[in-house]
C-alpha cells in the first residue's frame, strides 16, 4: 500500500505535493473511444512529422528533446527523432504514413514548440536520480526536462527547481518522496523503470593490453591469482584505468574478479571485494557487469567494467593483483574513458502516459519499495523499462513483478514510442499454414532466436538481422512482442509481410509481456494469460517462448506446473511452449500441451554443431528425438544460421516452429 506521508526533509528544502501545482489524480486512458481495447497507450495516428536526427547530441540534449515530444505527442504526434548513426530509426519513418519535415538542427524545434510547454523543470546534477523525478514531473506539468543552462537558452520558465531537493546520497528518500507525493496523480496505465543516467564511451582513448585469455574456459580451472603491472601507466599520469571485458564475445563467459589488491612501489594503497563498500571508491564504471554469487564481478559478451586507481606521485612501480578466470582481457589507459550523462530515451512515452519513472535495484531496501510500488498497481498493469544490475536484476526484478501480477515490458531504448503507437497498420490475425512433414527417426532441431519480449530490439537488433539478404534461407522461430499491436503495429506489421516460408514468428517471453508465470497469485494468473489470449489472437501466433522463476539453489529454472499451462489452456490458443531451459533435458506435456524445454549450446558454426552432436549421444535411434534450440539474437545473424546449416547433416533435421510441435505431438501419442 502506498505509504501517505506527506513531507520530506531533503536537502534542507521541504519539497510538498502542494507546492507543486499538480492536478487531481488521473489515470491515462487505455484506448480510444472504437478502438479494440489497449494495454499499452496510443496518442492518436500521426498524419504530419518533424524529423531530426539528434545522434550527435549529448544526453542532456536529447533529455530535453524527448521530454518535448511527450508533451507534445500527448495531444497530437507530430516530432520524431532519429538517436544512432546506423539511422535505423528513418528505417521506420515510412511505416507511420505520416507527411514528414526534416529539420537540420533539432533544437530549433524546442523554439517552434515552446507555447506548447509551461516550461522547465530543472533536473539537480548532484543527483542522478532527479532525472527520473524530473521527468515524472514534466508529463504532470506538461513542461521540459533540463537543465538551468538550458532553460536559461532556450528561454524556458522554470516551473520547478529540483536543485538541492534531495540528498545525492539517499536514493531511496528520493524515490519515497515521490512514491509519497507525486504517484497518487500520475497516470497508472504503466509504470517506467529507466536509469537516470547513462554511461558514453569516449572516442580516441587507446588502451593497452595487459592480460588475454586465448583459450575459450567456461569454468574456474584457469582460476588464479594474477600481478598485473601498471607502471608504464602510473609513469604518465597519476590516475589508471583498468577495464576487464570477455576476451570472447560471443558465448557468455567473460571476465570474472573475485578480489582486488593494489600497491604502489611495494606499498598497499587499495584492498577490495567486488559487491562490497571497500569496492565503490574504484569502481568507476560498473554498469555494464553484474556481481555473482562468489562475490565476484564478471561481465560477458559486449559488457565490461572499469576500476581507476590513483596512484601516489612519483610512483615507479604499479602492481595490481587480481584473483581472475574464465575469458578476461584486461586492458589500461590514462584517459578517462567514459562519461556520464542523462538517459534519454522512451521518456517521450513515459511523459506523455504522465508515468510514474523510477529505478529501484530489485534487492534490499530498493527491493522493498519496488514491492509497495507493485502493490499499488492493478495486477496486469506493465512495467515498461528494465532493470539495474544486468542478469541479477533481471531475475529478481521480473520475479518481484510477477509476484504482484505485473508483467514486464522491456522497452528502455524504445524510441518514438508516442509515435509508433499510432502509426496505422494492418496486422494479420491469421495462424500461418503449417508445412507438410512426414515423422521419422530423425533429430528434429528447432532454432529460436530469443529477445522478442523486448521491443526495443524488436525495434533495433531484429530490424538489422531481419534485413540479412541470408534470412530464408534456414527455417528458424523469431521471438516478437504480440504487445507491439499496441506499441508498434507497423513494426510487427512489417515483420508479418515480409516473412519468407521458413520464417515464423512465435510470442516472446512469456506472452503479453515478460514474466515468470509460477510467480503469480493463483487469484491473478487468470488475468495474464486471458490479456496474452486477446493479443496472441490479434497476432496470429499459437507457439511461445516462455519463462519460468529460477529454483532455490538459482541453478535451473521450475518447469511449468499443470496450474500454469491449465491457465494457459484455458485462455491461449497456444499449441506449445518452448521453455528457457539450456540443458534441453525436460520434454513435459502438463494440461495437454507439449512444452519442451530449450537447449542452449555454446559457441557458433562447428562448435554449436559439436554441442548438439554431444547432447544426443547414446540416443534411441529406433524414434525420433526432438531438441528446441536457442539462438543467440545479440551475437547471431541469418549468415551465422546459415553456415551453421550446412554442418548439420544427418541425422539433423531442422523444422519450424510449428511443425516441430505437430510432429512431437506425434511421437507422444
Amino acid at each position: 500500500m502506498v505509504s501517505r506521508r506527506n513531507l520530506l526533509q531533503a536537502g534542507g528544502a521541504v519539497l510538498a505535493a502542494g507546492s507543486l501545482g499538480l492536478s487531481l489524480p488521473g489515470r491515462a486512458d487505455a484506448a480510444r473511444p472504437g478502438e479494440t481495447a489497449r494495454l499499452l497507450p496510443s496518442f492518436g495516428r500521426p498524419t504530419r512529422l518533424d524529423v531530426a536526427d539528434v545522434s550527435a547530441l549529448d544526453g542532456h540534449d536529447q533529455l530535453l528533446l524527448t521530454t518535448l515530444q511527450g508533451v507534445v505527442n500527448r495531444r497530437d504526434p507530430r516530432l520524431y527523432f532519429n538517436f544512432d548513426t546506423s539511422k535505423i530509426d528513418l528505417r521506420w519513418l515510412p511505416g507511420t504514413g505520416a507527411r514528414v519535415t526534416h529539420h537540420t538542427d533539432a533544437l530549433d524545434l524546442v523554439g517552434k514548440y515552446r507555447d506548447e510547454v509551461r516550461g522547465a523543470v530543472l533536473i539537480d546534477p548532484d543527483v542522478p536520480d532527479s532525472v527520473n523525478i524530473a521527468t515524472t514531473l514534466a508529463g504532470l506539468k506538461n513542461a521540459v526536462a533540463a537543465t538551468a543552462e538550458q532553460a536559461r537558452e532556450h528561454h524556458l520558465r522554470t516551473v520547478t527547481d529540483l536543485r538541492g531537493r534531495f540528498d545525492p546520497d539517499d536514493v531511496l528518500a528520493t524515490y519515497r518522496w515521490q512514491l509519497d507525493q507525486l504517484f497518487p496523480h500520475c497516470g497508472h496505465a504503466l509504470l517506467a523503470g529507466l536509469p537516470p543516467t547513462r554511461t558514453v564511451r569516449v572516442e580516441g582513448v587507446r588502451w593497452r593490453e595487459v592480460a588475454r585469455e586465448a583459450e575459450r574456459i567456461r569454468d574456474t580451472s584457469n582460476r588464479e591469482v594474477r600481478t598485473l603491472d601498471l607502471s608504464p601507466e602510473a609513469a604518465a599520469a597519476n590516475d589508471v584505468y583498468l577495464r576487464f571485458q570477455d576476451s570472447f564475445g560471443d558465448d557468455g563467459w567473460g571476465a570474472s574478479v573475485a578480489s582486488v589488491t593494489v600497491r604502489a612501489d611495494g606499498k598497499e594503497i587499495a584492498s577490495f571485494t567486488p559487491g562490497t563498500a571497500d569496492e565503490k571508491p574504484y569502481l568507476f564504471d560498473g554498469l555494464n557487469s553484474s556481481v555473482g554469487g562468489q562475490s565476484n564481478r564478471f561481465s560477458d559478451g559486449s559488457g565490461y567494467f572499469v576500476y581507476r586507481f590513483t596512484a601516489p606521485d612519483g610512483t615507479r612501480q604499479l602492481t595490481v593483483d587480481v584473483d581472475l578466470w574464465n575469458q578476461y582481457l584486461v586492458t589500461a589507459t590514462t584517459t578517462a574513458p567514459t562519461r556520464v550523462e542523462p538517459f534519454p530515451y522512451f521518456r517521450d512515452y513515459v511523459t506523455a502516459n504522465r508515468a510514474m519513472v523510477l529505478w529501484l535495484p530489485p534487492a534490499g531496501e530498493t527491493g522493498k519499495l519496488l514491492d509497495e510500488v507493485f502493490s499499488g498497481m492493478r495486477p496486469t498493469t506493465p512495467y515498461t523499462g528494465w532493470f539495474s544490475n544486468d542478469v541479477a536484476g533481471e531475475w529478481g526484478g521480473v520475479d518481484r513483478a510477477s509476484q504482484h501480477g505485473i508483467e514486464v515490458v522491456p522497452a528502455d531504448f524504445y524510441m518514438n514510442a508516442t509515435v509508433h503507437a499510432g502509426a496505422p497498420a494492418k496486422i494479420s490475425s491469421t495462424v500461418r499454414p503449417r508445412p507438410e512433414a512426414d515423422l521419422r527417426n530423425r533429430v528434429y532441431v528447432t532454432l529460436t532466436v530469443g529477445e522478442g519480449d523486448n521491443v526495443q530490439y524488436c525495434q533495433r537488433r531484429m530490424r538489422d538481422i531481419w534485413d540479412d539478404p541470408k534470412r530464408g534461407s534456414v527455417p528458424v522461430n523469431w521471438t516478437v512482442s504480440p504487445l507491439l499491436a499496441d506499441i508498434g503495429p507497423a513494426l510487427l506489421a512489417h515483420y508479418q509481410q515480409t516473412a519468407t516460408a521458413n520464417d515464423l514468428l512465435i510470442s516472446g517471453p512469456s506472452g503479453a509481456g515478460y514474466t515468470y508465470p509460477g510467480s503469480w497469485p493463483e487469484k491473478d494468473l487468470d488475468a495474464y494469460t486471458e490479456l496474452s489470449g486477446r493479443f496472441l489472437r490479434r497476432t496470429g501466433l499459437d507457439l511461445v517462448y516462455a519463462y519460468n522463476p529460477r529454483n532455490a539453489d538459482n541453478d535451473g529454472w521450475i518447469p511449468f506446473d499443470e496450474r500454469v499451462v491449465a491457465s494457459y489452456r484455458k485462455n491461449t490458443p497456444l499449441r506449445g511452449i518452448i521453455q528457457s531451459w539450456e540443458t534441453g533435458d525436460l520434454e513435459i506435456r502438463p494440461a495437454g500441451i507439449p512444452v519442451i524445454g530449450n537447449f542452449y549450446p555454446q559457441g557458433k558454426g562447428a562448435e554449436f554443431r559439436d554441442g548438439l552432436l554431444k547432447h544426443i549421444e547414446g540416443r534411441d535411434e529406433s524414434k525420433p528425438m526432438f531438441i528446441a534450440a536457442a539462438i543467440n539474437a545479440w551475437n547471431w545473424t541469418p549468415s551465422d544460421i546459415a553456415d551453421l546449416a550446412e554442418l548439420l547433416d544427418a541425422p539433423f533435421e531442422m523444422v519450424r516452429g510449428d511443425t516441430f510441435f505437430e510432429l512431437l505431438n506425434r511421437a507422444q501419442e
